[in-house]
């Protein structure tokens, strides 16, 4: 990574890396590139922006709250979200101080709703529980029946960039596709699928329940004991969206009731997961470590989407992705 220079104004990244692609966007542009590690502490970003002074953040992991904005005042123009959700960013704080805050729209969506329907598929068909099976020796030939995938009930909560591809792959293996998403203007799905108006009417239906809304206030915890109670017995869950959407207490102890029979989750309430946390080793959980977005296409579209965002933030301009901008700050309103 490029070193601070006192030449150049800098991008904070918040995190221990950049795809080099952005960083040859942000270089170009005239930009230093700071790094600071994995996870960084309120601690740890406030020491960064006391030594590097940065005109931008550009947001991957930890926390921006009011009292990081403020300590990178008066430089502090744009913070640039890594990736579509925007839940770790204080927007109010960021309103309040005229900063505009921009995330990368879409950038990652085919490599989440990728990762969803593998999540899906694997459980459908038990794998982790086969796999198992065969490293302890058994040989489950004649005793082992999984499911038939065509004509499984899909629930689709957040029919987006990534809810309605998950939705074109289901539909491609002849799942039921069924989606509520109070979000979107009334009328048929633009996509495969069947509108459904009320989440509990949605959840009853689903024997495979994906989800792909963002966390915000209406959707912190939505997914509880009584939503799980609603679905069908040996339901499956898959979580690719936010960890806090879903309440994780709940969720294992409908694994341990059998109201659930797997659960496909990317994303935790607390990340990194903790080593001790049940979520890690139960039997019926096929977790891993919010990755989804995590391939070189998804992860080099969300880094150049942020960079460019910041680039075009910091010239006084309007980013041109659609839905980029979260925060409007202090730009012009688009025409």
């Amino acid at each position: 990574m490029t070193q601070h220079s006192a030449a150049k104004p800098a991008v904070l990244v918040t995190a221990a890396k950049l795809a080099p692609e952005a960083v040859a966007i942000l270089e170009a542009a005239g930009y230093a590139v700071p790094c600071t590690s994995g996870y960084p502490s309120e601690a740890e970003l406030l020491a960064a922006i006391a030594e590097h002074r940065p005109v931008a953040l550009l947001h991957r992991q930890g926390i921006i709250n009011g009292a990081v904005m403020d300590a990178a005042a008066p430089a502090l123009r744009v913070i640039a979200r890594h990736g579509a959700g925007v839940d770790g960013i204080d927007l109010a704080a960021a309103e309040a101080r005229g900063l505009t805050v921009t995330r990368a729209a879409g950038a990652n969506s085919r490599s989440v709703a990728e990762h969803a329907m593998a999540l899906m598929l694997a459980l459908l068909k038990d794998l982790p529980s086969v796999a198992t099976g065969m490293r302890d020796g058994l040989w489950e030939k004649t005793t082992r029946m999984t499911r038939d995938i065509d004509g499984v009930t899909l629930g689709i909560v957040g029919y987006g960039a990534i809810g309605s591809k998950v939705a074109c792959f289901a539909d491609a293996f002849g799942m039921r596709v069924a989606a509520y998403d109070p979000l979107l203007p009334a009328g048929p799905l633009p996509g495969p699928g069947e509108r459904v108006a009320d989440l509990r009417a949605l959840l009853a239906r689903s024997e495979v329940l994906s989800l792909h809304c963002p966390l915000d206030a209406a959707t912190r915890g939505m997914i509880g004991a009584a939503e799980l109670a609603l679905m069908p017995r040996g339901a499956i869950l898959v979580h690719t969206a936010r960890g806090g959407i879903v309440d994780e207490v709940a969720l294992l102890a409908a694994l341990e009731s059998g109201q659930l029979a797997w659960a496909g989750v990317d994303v935790f309430a607390r990340e990194p997961l903790d080593t001790a946390s049940p979520l890690r080793g139960h039997p019926r959980v096929l977790p891993t470590p919010h990755l989804a977005a995590n391939t070189p296409r998804g992860a080099v579209g969300m880094s150049t989407m942020a960079a460019d965002c910041i680039v075009a933030v910091l010239a006084g301009r309007v980013p041109m992705m659609a839905g980029a901008v979260v925060v409007q700050g202090r730009l012009p309103v688009a025409a």
